[in-house]
């Protein structure tokens, strides 16, 4: 009997310590799956965030703005307030690269854009509203040269361009930039450069602008996106394939109008607005090609003139005083070349 007793012990002993086994190797298994996931999760994140930082070789957007109200200046007297009740604009861009080297890059930028709006007119005569429709077609080529090299020991760059643009019925200016960068900071957590863009065109008002490029990574996958004077933004990856951004974008629109002073039907002018927008963005990655873009939020029209194009930019034909209105903006980008760019770094 004594001897059953402990048969049976021995088995319960036996049990208990095959089922505690069992549950070590149960939990090391969940903690391995739980480690392989969160790996997963963090290279998927790591290889969305190479997307998003490359260069869109091709891109397409539309863009459109509630209806908003402006009060146009001319000579220092004020005018009848007017509405743009419709607004709807489509961009498209191609960057492209011919040569690439250690140091040197040649490349080339097609833009082309196309506005369409209806503006309610206050006649003077009647006091009467007329609306009437107006369509703006503006392209730009650029010629692009890039060289690498370094100053006081660190690395600077220079980018070179020249850019003809115009409209559907004329190429109008010959214009010239150049950007010069040193990087003064560059680490895992955080990149500073500062340079100065030199802009070669007669008829601009800021010939030369200096720049600050920001990037901080913080905690929980946040970054700061510091890019003066065009961007300040914080962003988030989110969703694996995600990204999320909050803060203010710069961008600065314009055109060519004709026949629009009876009096010198001949005379070509030159429209150009700096707008800050102030919203949200959300990207997110579909393949390994294209990028899903949408913006949202309240834009501001800082600065809206209309120009002689043949006389300088000290005396605007037109100044335009608009009211804050909001935006959405959806675009998707496409990067033939994304995979050959990641194949040394992709992480499967």
């Amino acid at each position: 009997m004594e001897i059953i007793k402990k048969m049976i012990l021995l088995g319960v002993l036996c049990f208990l310590s095959s089922k505690a086994q069992s549950q070590t190797a149960d939990t090391l298994s969940q903690k391995q799956k739980l480690q392989d996931t969160t790996n997963m999760r963090r290279n998927a994140l790591a290889y969305a965030s190479r997307q998003f930082a490359m260069v869109r070789p091709f891109h397409v957007e539309f863009s459109q703005v509630a209806p908003y109200r402006y009060t146009p200046q001319r000579d220092g007297v004020t005018l009848s307030e007017n509405k743009v009740s419709t607004y709807h604009q489509i961009k498209a861009n191609a960057n492209l690269y011919f040569l690439a080297k250690k140091k040197l890059i040649l490349g080339a930028t097609f833009s082309y854009r196309y506005i369409t709006a209806d503006h309610d007119f206050t006649l003077p005569s009647s006091g009467l509203m007329q609306t009437v429709k107006d369509d703006f077609t503006y392209h730009s080529t650029s010629l692009n040269f890039t060289y690498v090299s370094k100053i006081f020991n660190k690395p600077f760059v220079l980018n070179t361009s020249l850019v003809v643009d115009g409209s559907e019925k004329h190429f109008e200016r010959l214009k010239g930039l150049a950007i010069g960068t040193i990087v003064l900071k560059a680490d895992k957590q955080t990149k500073l450069m500062a340079g100065i863009l030199v802009n070669v065109d007669p008829s601009t008002e800021l010939p030369l602008l200096p720049m600050i490029t920001y990037e901080r990574k913080l905690t929980n996958g946040m970054m700061i996106d510091l890019m003066m004077p065009k961007q300040l933004l914080v962003r988030k990856q989110v969703l694996s394939r995600g990204r999320i951004s909050l803060g203010t974008e710069l961008d600065r629109n314009g055109f060519y109008l004709y026949n629009i002073n009876e009096q010198m039907p001949s005379q070509r002018y030159e429209y150009r607005q700096i707008e800050l927008d102030n919203g949200v963005i959300y990207e997110h990655l579909i393949g390994d090609y294209l990028i899903l873009t949408a913006r949202t939020g309240a834009k501001w029209i800082a600065i809206s003139r209309l120009f002689e194009k043949e006389k300088t930019f000290s005396k605007e034909w037109l100044e335009i005083a608009a009211k804050p209105t909001a935006y959405f903006n959806l675009g998707i980008s496409f990067n033939p070349f994304a995979k050959k760019m990641l194949a040394k770094s992709y992480i499967k």
